[in-house]
C-alpha cells in the first residue's frame, strides 16, 4: 500500500484509476457509500460546465449517492491546468480532511493524477517568443504534426500524452526546445509529501470487453443527446476544453468534413486509442493495485489491511 504522508493520523486518499468507460464512476461511489467519503473528479473534461454528456459526467442520481467536488465547477473559458488544479485540489482537501478520515479521488487523467498524488515538477517558465512560434505552427499544420515533431523529440512521452491535446503536446515540444532535454526526463523529479497517506486502485478489464464497453456508451451518448450538446458547444469549438474525444468528430460532421455515421464511428475509434494510452500510463505506476471492479470485498481488505 502508498503510505505517502508526512504523519501518523489516518486521513487517507483513495485514489481510483483506471481507462475510460471501465466503470470508475460507481466503483468510486461504492467506495465512498462503505467508508463515508466525498468524491474528488480527477477527469480533466468533467470539470467544466455544458459537457454532462460528452464527458461522461456522474448522473443526477450518481450525483444524489455521494458528495462529488470538481464536477461542472469550471466554466469552458476557465482552462484548468494541472498547476492550477493541483492548488484547488489541495486547497479541497485540506476542508474535506477536517471532517472526513478519507477521501475518494477518481478519474483517468494520467497527469492530474499524478499533479494530485505527486505534485508538479518545476519546470520552465514559457518562452513567449517560442510559444507565439509553436502556436503558429499548431494552427498552420495541426496537431497531428506537432506531435510528429514531440515523437522525435521525445519517443517516450510522445506514447504517453493524449496526442489530441494540443496544449499538452505543444507545452512538451516547448520544453524540450527550451531546455534541449527530454519532457519525460524532466518530469521525474522528486515528489512532493502529502498530509495523508495515498491508497492508489486500478480496475482491471480484458481489452475486448472494455472496447465493447466503449462502444455501447458512445452509443448511449449519441441517443442521450451527444450531438445536440456538441452543436450548442460549436461556437466555442477553438476552446481546449472542447479539444478531445467526442467533440472533435462531431466538429468535423458539423463542418462536413465526414459523415454522421463516420463520426460515430471515428468517435469510438479515438475512444479505445485513448483508453489504451490511458493503460500503458498507469501500468507503468508499480503504486497501484489492480482489481476487477466487481471485486469490492478485495478492495476494502487491501485499502483497510494492505492485503488482498
Amino acid at each position: 500500500m502508498t503510505t505517502t504522508t508526512t504523519n501518523t493520523d489516518r486521513r487517507r486518499l483513495i485514489v481510483v484509476v483506471g481507462a475510460t468507460g471501465s466503470g470508475k464512476t460507481d466503483l468510486a461511489i461504492a467506495l465512498a457509500q462503505h467508508y463515508g467519503a466525498p468524491i474528488v473528479s480527477i477527469d480533466s473534461r468533467q470539470f467544466y460546465r455544458g459537457m454532462p454528456i460528452g464527458t461522461a459526467q456522474p448522473t443526477a442520481a450518481q450525483l444524489r449517492a455521494a458528495e462529488h467536488h470538481f464536477i461542472a465547477s469550471h466554466d469552458i473559458t476557465e482552462e484548468l491546468s494541472c498547476g492550477s488544479y493541483e492548488a484547488q485540489a489541495m486547497e479541497l482537501l485540506d476542508r474535506l480532511f477536517a471532517t472526513h478520515d478519507t477521501v475518494v479521488a477518481v478519474g483517468g487523467s494520467g497527469l492530474y493524477v499524478k499533479a494530485l498524488c505527486e505534485g508538479l515538477d518545476d519546470l520552465p517558465q514559457a518562452d513567449p517568443e517560442l510559444r507565439e512560434r509553436l502556436n503558429a505552427e499548431l494552427r498552420e499544420q495541426g496537431v497531428e504534426a506537432m506531435a510528429e515533431r514531440l515523437r522525435e523529440l521525445d519517443p517516450r512521452y510522445y506514447e504517453q500524452v493524449d496526442r489530441s491535446n494540443p496544449a499538452r503536446v505543444l507545452r512538451a515540444v516547448e520544453v524540450c526546445l527550451q531546455t534541449g532535454r527530454p519532457f519525460s526526463e524532466l518530469r521525474l523529479g522528486g515528489r512532493r509529501e502529502r498530509p495523508f497517506a495515498i491508497v492508489k486502485i486500478g480496475i482491471e478489464m480484458e481489452r475486448g470487453e472494455l472496447y465493447e464497453r466503449i462502444n455501447r456508451r458512445v452509443d448511449a451518448m449519441m441517443a442521450e443527446g451527444l450531438e445536440a450538446e456538441v452543436r450548442a458547444l460549436y461556437p466555442c469549438r477553438h476552446l481546449n476544453a472542447l479539444r478531445t474525444v467526442g467533440y472533435r468528430e462531431l466538429f468535423d460532421y458539423f463542418d462536413g468534413r465526414c459523415s454522421y455515421d463516420e463520426a460515430v464511428e471515428a468517435i469510438k475509434r479515438n475512444t479505445r486509442h485513448y483508453a489504451k494510452r490511458q493503460m500503458t500510463w498507469f501500468r507503468r505506476d508499480g503504486e497501484i493495485r489492480w482489481f476487477r471492479r466487481d471485486d469490492l470485498g478485495a478492495m476494502f481488505r487491501y485499502v483497510d489491511f494492505g492485503e488482498s
